[in-house]
């Protein structure tokens, strides 16, 4: 079974690095941890576990001068298990990821916190 490793780095908080198995949802994977994450529905329906995308490490982008060399797209560090329904086209091109459904593709970082749900604001369905 493939792990990856996923920083979640908060503004006003601890940096957290958690090891996930392909088949585990970041949340999933935080819980199991002890890393607490703010969730709501666990379908992508809501945004309160939502996360943003900041790093990303694959044998292509294995180099920050790399990273900076195309935008950060999160279909190459996650899957999700349905459609993340609560963002928007432009938010998820913004690099924003619904944690609570997302399972990584490769070792990342993310930005958690409530900054990052403040960015993204009210749910579509509140």
């Amino acid at each position: 079974m493939t792990e990856y490793d996923v920083t979640l780095e908060r503004t006003d908080g601890p940096t957290r690095t958690i090891a996930i198995d392909e088949d585990e949802t970041v949340l999933e994977a935080a819980q199991r941890a002890g890393v607490r994450l703010p969730y709501d529905c666990r379908k992508g329906t809501c945004i309160t576990c939502v996360g943003r995308l900041i790093g990303l490490e694959t044998e292509e982008h294995d180099t920050e001068e790399s990273e900076t060399d195309r935008p950060l797209e999160v279909a190459d560090a996650f899957t999700y298990r349905r459609s993340p329904a609560a963002l928007t086209d432009p938010e998820r091109a913004d690099g924003y990821v619904l944690l609570c459904i997302a399972s990584p593709r490769a070792d990342c970082r993310l930005e958690v916190g409530p900054r990052v749900r403040a960015e993204v604001g009210d749910s579509p369905w509140a």
